[in-house]
């Protein structure tokens, strides 16, 4: 489980750009809140030697699943609390539900701090929350 500014990251399959080469399916772990992406720990040696390679090779597009497979790889995001599979407005209700909890705790404690960054963090979900769904809306015929 990894955490960013205080919210706990998402597990995804993600596309990253190394330099003129973009890599898909690549195991990440993204911030809702500040939008930080990392590759996830247990494949970042992978990484690294895949987007040498396919930049060494010159090539604009590398499946990360075809030249790296594994038991690990496999088992990647097993300890991720949640996992974007597609469904964006159930992760991030799950994220506000999460904010939510932590607030009555912060306030038990009494911990004005703690509260405040609480709140701007779901200030932040739910611009993100609404956004996703209106987009979502739009699509939709």
């Amino acid at each position: 489980m990894s955490f960013c500014c205080g919210a706990s990251m998402i597990g995804a399959l993600g596309s990253l750009r190394h330099f003129k080469t973009q890599i898909h399916n690549v195991p990440i772990l993204y911030c809702p809140v500040c939008n930080r992406i990392d590759v996830h720990p247990e494949i970042e040696e992978e990484y690294d030697i895949l987007s040498e390679y396919a930049q060494a090779d010159l090539a604009p597009e590398v499946d990360f699943r075809d030249y790296v497979t594994g038991e690990h790889v496999d088992s990647t995001f097993e300890n991720c609390v949640s996992i974007d599979n597609g469904n964006i407005s159930y992760i991030l209700r799950s994220q506000i539900d999460n904010a939510l909890d932590l607030m009555s705790v912060a306030k038990q404690l009494e911990d004005e701090e703690w509260s405040n960054e609480l709140k701007r963090r779901l200030n932040k979900l739910s611009q993100r929350l609404s956004r996703w769904e209106a987009q979502s809306n739009k699509t939709l015929p």
